[in-house]
């Protein structure tokens, strides 16, 4: 795999995991569907870039330079900015932040200084007392099955708004991530079916090739390089369909 990563959880009431990543060769590689907001630090050789992307509802080819950097701050589901509707940003349509000679970035009408790795949490934290970030319980909160006494079309809004899709497209990203993650474990095809709450093999293949492009024998036998992936728990039963 030319494609290196690393990555920590992380305590942030804002921040997920912090994520990086470097290449020797370049390549192209699968860009699977994912919830996340992120704010991404790109270094390639005399170029510097900080992007915000969006969630991605369905999966890509993308071209990976050689020599290149990166370091991501994946939010957490229900993390948004409240000057940017996050539809905005969806499937790729990312926004790319200008960035100064010295290694500083424009964002909120303020010059900040690039996070690194270990920083991360101390920079969101800036971000939010100058109400760059915020937070939507009511989303947080139906995740984990208390829809708080709202209806269901309310729910749906909050979805929307925070990260630009529904809580339907939610549960099943979040699982098909889980499902990646236990097959590239190592577990057999039938039990991530059992394990991920799919009906039956073909439900898990329809499933993942429609938000990772790969069949679940491909992605048991690791032929293709795919996006940032990291070890999950299984989605609470709220998230499942």
């Amino acid at each position: 795999m030319f494609l290196t990563f690393e990555d920590r959880p992380s305590d942030s009431t804002f921040v997920e995991r912090v994520w990086r990543a470097h290449t020797i060769d370049g390549g192209v590689f699968h860009s699977i569907a994912e919830s996340n907001l992120e704010l991404v630090v790109t270094r390639l050789p005399g170029l510097t870039r900080v992007t915000l992307r969006g969630p991605v509802t369905k999966p890509s080819m993308a071209d990976c330079p050689a020599n290149g950097q990166w370091i991501a701050i994946r939010f957490r589901v229900g993390t948004y900015l409240p000057r940017i509707p996050t539809a905005l940003l969806l499937d790729h349509n990312s926004l790319d932040l200008p960035v100064t000679a010295d290694d500083r970035f424009w964002f909120e009408d303020a010059a900040w200084e690039i996070p690194t790795f270990e920083n991360a949490e101390v920079f969101v934290q800036r971000l939010a007392r100058h109400g760059a970030v915020g937070r939507d319980p009511a989303v947080g909160a139906a995740i984990l099955g208390d829809r708080q006494a709202l209806s269901r079309r309310s729910i749906q809004r909050h979805f929307l708004h925070t990260i630009g899709m529904t809580h339907t497209q939610l549960r099943q990203i979040e699982r098909e991530r889980f499902a990646v993650d236990l097959l590239r474990s190592g577990s057999s095809i039938l039990d991530v079916v059992s394990d991920a709450g799919y009906f039956d093999q073909a439900h898990l293949t329809r499933s993942l090739q429609r938000l990772t492009g790969q069949t679940p024998m491909k992605i048991l036998r690791k032929e293709a390089q795919l996006s940032f992936l990291y070890k999950t728990i299984q989605p609470p039963t709220a998230m499942i369909d």
